[in-house]
């Protein structure tokens, strides 16, 4: 489980295809407290190190992942910036709201609008996941925990603060970036019971 708070900003160091993806992301966490197995949120999607060194760790990446998330539509081209977010653990505070790391889809940026100092973003959601997505509340994108602060339709945008844009990928963004969406888990549980009945 993660927050949706970034905690550091990686880079694509490589990448291999040998029958899955195998990336190697570079980063600034102290890997001596990353154990092999550890889960890492990379740009929102949940994947396990699977090899480390000083400043780098190793993910696998399957294709059912690489389909399901703006990897296909993107690319890891050695050098692409990422959002990373370790593994909560108990007793961390829940800055953001709780994230899974499982991707629920693929959301494409509209529009940037600058207001004053931060940047209004507007998203077209996957229409499968549009009921989901409701004003002042909580998605995940490219890893993120943001306020949507409207919906029309399967339109939603968010407000990002200077602050998150500095230290997120956030400030890289541009109209047609295929982004990772996750739902909030609560939505998603709400849209359950409501259709039982």
């Amino acid at each position: 489980m993660f927050t949706g708070i970034i905690t550091d900003i990686g880079r694509v160091l490589g990448v291999e295809m040998r029958g899955d993806m195998r990336a190697r992301i570079g980063c600034s966490y102290d890997l001596s407290t990353v154990d092999l197995g550890a889960s890492i949120a990379c740009d929102g999607v949940c994947l396990t190190v699977i090899a480390k060194g000083e400043n780098w760790f190793d993910v696998d990446i399957s294709a059912e992942t690489i389909t399901k998330t703006s990897i296909s539509a993107n690319g890891w081209e050695s050098g692409k910036r990422l959002n990373l977010e370790r593994a909560l653990k108990i007793g961390d505070e829940l800055g953001g709201h709780i994230v899974s790391g499982h991707v629920d889809g693929v959301a494409v940026i509209e529009s940037l609008t600058d207001e004053g100092d931060s940047t209004r973003i507007t998203f077209r959601a996957p229409e499968n996941l549009k009921r989901f997505i409701a004003s002042k509340g909580s998605v995940a994108l490219n890893g993120t925990s943001l306020t949507v602060n409207e919906v029309e339709d399967d339109l939603f945008g968010v407000n990002l603060i200077p602050h998150t844009q500095e230290v997120t990928t956030w400030g890289d963004a541009k109209v047609g970036d295929s982004i990772n969406l996750e739902i909030d888990m609560l939505a998603r549980y709400v849209a359950r019971l409501a259709e039982a009945g």
